[in-house]
């Protein structure tokens, strides 16, 4: 005992003299177990709401009250033109519009039913799915209302009828895929280059790369072409198969979509080769970038948890979250057929998250050149 009680008084030492590790292993746990315990939420709040009131009077505008009022929707836009409708779901400003249609509260007195038309975007199917039934019901219990107001009746006073755009079926796949396919990506790239330099300095080949007529821009970026086009071809190859197994759609430009796979990939290159400049050996590299790339891709990107329904802060840091606009950009594109005059800010993020990793990993190895 005496001996394994000496054994484990070295091992604190050095712990204690490692602080990346003992920062991993202290500080890592208790900040995800408060970022995902806020971030991990199936309630969906703050629903961006738009309206369409073609009746403009007391009853149309008491039954925009009561979706306000509900807590579950926000609203942020009114519709004068049917064609304001596809812009705002082009560009994910709303994720319902609620059509009144004229003649809504005269028909109301009169003892008519009158039907009510939720138009949803339909790219995240899950939380088209929810939207859809909070509708429902707000328009279920207003329904209600009238109906005993008005003395009964057996047909409802006010229908709902829902139309989802993008995806009719609400199939769970087309909003998968494009999301896996984020995931997947991140993580093979940013791994597989947070391992390349790493190597290098372990196997003791980086001193002669130092002495070589090099440049560590021209060291990054000659380490970032292979990984690039293996990265390029694999998700080619996902993307391929998602068409032929899950009859995944394209109905935007190939030409877009190539440029917007292409751009989150040099980003992911960038991170990978940052973390390698970083880590002083393979298993430090790879746990950091497994902790940079996997789990901010998974929780924080709105592949699964929507990021409206988030708190605050959380919302702030998904601003650094690349996945988050290649989401938008891969669902608009395949999903909904958008062009670039849609999808640049999210292409702008993905050229300015790209340019800050490789610039940082260029400055990281150029100070250890030094």
């Amino acid at each position: 005992m005496r001996k394994a009680l000496s054994v484990g008084r070295k091992e604190v030492r050095q712990i204690l003299r490692d602080r990346r590790t003992l920062l991993i292993l202290l500080f890592v746990p208790a900040f995800f177990l408060l970022l995902y315990g806020y971030a991990l939420n199936w309630d969906i709040r703050d629903v961006r709401l738009a309206v369409d009131d073609r009746d403009r009077s007391a009853d149309s505008r008491a039954l925009i009250s009561a979706f306000v009022n509900s807590g579950y929707f926000d609203l942020v836009a009114s519709v004068e033109r049917a064609s304001e409708t596809s812009r705002l779901m082009d560009r994910n400003e709303v994720r319902a519009v609620l059509v009144i249609p004229a003649g809504f509260g005269r028909d109301l007195r009169a003892g008519r039913s009158v039907a009510v038309q939720v138009l949803l975007n339909g790219d995240n199917a899950n939380t088209a799915t929810t939207v859809m039934s909070y509708a429902q019901t707000i328009i279920q219990s207003e329904s209600a209302r009238h109906r005993a107001a008005g003395g009964g009746g057996i047909q409802p006073a006010v229908r709902a009828e829902p139309r989802v755009w993008y995806n009719p079926q609400l199939r769970s796949t087309l909003f998968l895929v494009p999301g896996l396919i984020a995931y997947i990506v991140m993580i093979t790239a940013v791994v597989s280059t947070a391992l390349s330099i790493v190597r290098e300095k372990e196997r003791g080949t980086m001193e002669q790369v130092r002495m070589a007529p090099l440049d560590a821009a021209s060291f990054v970026i000659g380490k970032t072409i292979p990984y690039f086009v293996i990265s390029f071809v694999s998700v080619l190859a996902i993307l391929f198969v998602a068409m032929l197994l899950f009859d995944l759609p394209v109905r935007g430009s190939w030409l877009l979509l190539l440029l917007t796979i292409a751009l989150f990939l040099i980003g992911a290159l960038g991170l990978g080769l940052f973390v390698s400049s970083v880590a002083d050996n393979q298993q430090v590299a790879f746990q950091i970038a497994l902790l940079a790339s996997f789990l901010p891709t998974l929780m924080l990107s709105g592949f699964i948890f929507p990021i409206a329904s988030m708190p605050a802060a959380l919302r702030a840091i998904t601003v650094i979250v690349p996945a988050r606009y290649f989401l938008v950009a891969l669902r608009g594109i395949l999903l909904k057929g958008v062009g670039f005059d849609i999808i640049w800010p999210q292409l702008a993020a993905l050229v300015g998250y790209a340019a800050v990793m490789l610039l940082l990993a260029s400055a990281r190895l150029r100070r250890q050149w030094a």
